[in-house]
């Protein structure tokens, strides 16, 4: 699945980077303000924990789990200034059945398998309020879509205003659903065509 959905995204303003350990140097200082970390947890890391980490995330997750994870570093396109990252986890939905009723009894059969796109976006604060975690995401979840992946969610923390109108933007609902003490936001499914 890593192929051309895991490649470089082009918007008006930004460019979409695959991660890779080098953008750890740049990146370090974008996400090295404790403000940041409010809604998103923990605190910032060191360059020698951001690079492990990113070591981490570009090597993806063993093959015996059964999802992908898709990571990008956001980038304006005027100066090259790394603003920020977006990411897409990647995994497969349980199972949904269909019953076909019989004078002789039932048949129960699964449907085609479904993926669930689990997304998020970060942008350090000296870039927020420029739409910039907008357009990112709306351009991460244009990239998911063209890959036939229409099942995505986001949690947001319920005081971050801010993700909120971005989950909103993108066209993401708010569930009556919460994960780890977050919302969980949802695209709306769509019928399928007949």
């Amino acid at each position: 699945m890593y192929g051309p959905i895991a490649d470089t995204i082009r918007t008006q303003r930004l460019v979409l980077e695959p991660l890779e350990v080098h953008h750890a140097e740049e990146m370090a200082p974008v996400l090295d303000d404790p403000r940041l970390h409010r809604y998103i947890g923990g605190e910032p890391l060191t360059l020698d924990e951001l690079r492990a980490r990113y070591a981490h995330l570009a090597a993806g997750p063993a093959p015996f789990h059964q999802e992908y994870w898709l990571n990008w570093i956001v980038r304006r396109v005027r100066d090259g200034q790394a603003v920020g990252y977006v990411q897409a986890t990647v995994t497969p939905a349980a199972p949904e059945f269909t019953v076909a009723s019989a004078s002789a009894g039932a048949t129960v059969t699964p449907g085609p398998p479904r993926l669930v796109a689990s997304v998020a976006w970060v942008i350090g604060m000296p870039y927020q309020g420029f739409g910039f975690a907008t357009e990112a995401a709306r351009a991460l979840l244009d990239r998911l879509a063209a890959h036939g992946l229409r099942d995505v969610v986001a949690t947001v923390h319920p005081d971050n205003r801010a993700s909120a109108t971005v989950a909103s933007r993108i066209g993401l609902r708010p569930t009556g659903e919460t994960r780890d003490g977050e919302t969980v936001w949802r695209l709306p499914r769509r019928a399928a065509p007949t």
